[in-house]
């Protein structure tokens, strides 16, 4: 019978996520099978399952520091961004409908039984389950019908460790404010503490420890030190969309609002040799740049009207008269087209969209998301392109006669005549080291990164750090049996 634990935090962004992956590999390292498991998920950054669907990419990640494969129990409700106040929402992996905040509260007690189900599957492959929670369960008018949180941890019979961020400040404030707040049967599920991202002597916070400890009666599971390779690990959420300096080659990012799956610039980032340059609203894009990267939306009609509001449809347009290439994935490959015609308002409101024009090419949303794992290869070249597919619409037109990808067979992609504007669906791409390597030779420019081989070092390290600064023998200890 599988034992479950749950990682609370005591807000958004206080490194649940890669306390999760780091104990995920630190178990599985253990002679373990270890599950990562996630109620509820809020991000645009999705990865595509091996069953078909769709988890947040923290899961996937997870469930990789884990080595078993993701699948769409792992994160049983993901809720998409597509407005400030609505969402699309997939239910174990498939799009269950969309909902503003209201209709959404409305529908939740509905879902926990599907979580539940979820849960169950997850708990019988395994020895160990790692719950991730969302936000904080400090935000206690979200407690009635909560999800994410303590209501499934009452629910589901799960005990909680509660995370606190040191990094941000008032560490002691958020784990004792949190108890504070909590009703006494939610802050009893809470069976101990730990504090994260703590800089320089972990010793003069002894009494900051032991100070939290006499107010809570938790035990600390650790103080865990800043993790600095965090940042080579993929990220989740768009907050962490950060630009890297390195070298001459400048790919300049803009920063759009619904960006999607941006894990591709990960491998990017990790180039020596490269500079991604995310550029925010109301900055010009820059005049060096070697490349134009437009990113997966999830409202690329609303995120198009963005880029010409910031005005970068002009600096892109003098960017491309000074010679400079431009590559658009999923939205923003559909952005660089002619037209998107939406008839059915699938993005959003229904018509007929003009695009940016640097690709002849037109796109018609439709309802059916497509979903899969893909192997693609270079034309003419054959580069093996690992990847995945996550989008609603078909793009033709007179520039996909230069596909520059073959995508299981078929042929994927659009080019302009120069070659020097180009646009996929396919995510993952900048993962294969021979496409990478062969794709920045192409702009001048030398790869020196074995990105997978980097990443698998990272997850060892992050669990290296978690064996040496947190009990990982309490933390088996304080797991209970599973008995759903």
């Amino acid at each position: 019978m599988a034992r479950s634990i749950m990682i609370q935090g005591t807000g958004s962004n206080v490194g649940k996520s890669v306390f999760v992956t780091g104990l995920a590999r630190a178990f599985v390292r253990r002679g373990l099978r270890v599950m990562p498991f996630k109620p509820q998920n809020m991000s645009n950054n999705a990865a595509v399952t091996v069953d078909g669907g769709e988890i947040g990419r923290a899961q996937a990640l997870q469930a990789r520091a884990a080595r078993c494969d993701p699948i769409n129990d792992m994160n049983p409700i993901l809720l998409k961004p597509e407005t400030e106040t609505g969402a699309q929402i997939i239910v174990q992996g498939q799009q269950w409908g969309r909902a503003g905040a209201r209709g959404y509260f409305r529908d939740k007690p509905a879902l926990m039984p599907r979580i539940l189900d979820s849960f169950a599957r997850i708990a019988a492959d395994a020895d160990l389950v790692l719950v991730e929670g969302a936000g904080s369960p400090a935000e206690i008018n979200l407690r009635t019908n909560d999800l994410a949180n303590m209501g499934f941890a009452q629910a589901a019979d799960v005990p909680v460790i509660l995370v606190g961020d040191i990094d941000r400040g008032g560490v002691i404030a958020q784990l004792v404010g949190t108890q504070a707040v909590l009703s006494a049967e939610d802050a009893a599920r809470i069976k101990g503490f730990a504090v994260n991202r703590f800089r320089g002597d972990i010793t003069l916070f002894d009494e900051g420890r032991d100070a939290v400890t006499a107010r809570t009666g938790w035990p600390c599971m650790g103080v865990v030190p800043w993790f600095a390779d965090a940042w080579r690990l993929p990220a989740e959420d768009m907050l962490d969309l950060k630009g890297r300096a390195g070298g001459l080659c400048k790919i300049a990012v803009p920063h759009l609002p619904r960006t999607a799956n941006f894990d591709d610039l990960d491998p990017l980032s990790a180039e020596s040799n490269v500079t991604i340059e995310i550029v925010p609203q109301g900055r010009v894009l820059p005049g060096n740049a070697n490349l134009v990267l437009i990113p997966g939306s999830k409202s690329t009609v609303s995120d198009l009207n963005t880029f010409r509001r910031e005005g970068w449809d002009i600096d892109l347009q003098a960017h491309i008269r000074r010679g400079g290439q431009v590559l658009g994935i999923c939205g923003g490959y559909q952005m660089l087209g002619t037209r998107i015609d939406d008839p059915d308002g699938v993005d959003g409101t229904p018509g007929s969209h003009t695009g940016l024009g640097h690709l002849e090419v037109v796109t018609e949303m439709a309802p059916q998301k497509r979903l899969a794992l893909s192997a693609a290869k270079t034309v003419p070249d054959g580069i093996p392109v690992p990847g995945y597919e996550i989008h609603m619409g078909k793009t033709t037109g007179p520039d996909t006669d230069r596909a520059w990808l073959t995508l299981n067979g078929r042929p994927e992609g659009a080019a302009s005549p120069d070659g020097r504007i180009r646009g996929c669906y396919l995510h993952g791409l900048f993962s294969s080291d021979p496409f990478r390597a062969d794709f920045l030779a192409q702009m001048g420019h030398r790869s020196d990164l074995a990105y997978d081989a980097g990443v698998e070092a990272t997850l060892n390290a992050l669990a290296d750090h978690l064996e040496t600064y947190t009990d990982l023998d309490q933390l088996w200890t304080l797991a209970t049996p599973t008995r759903l």
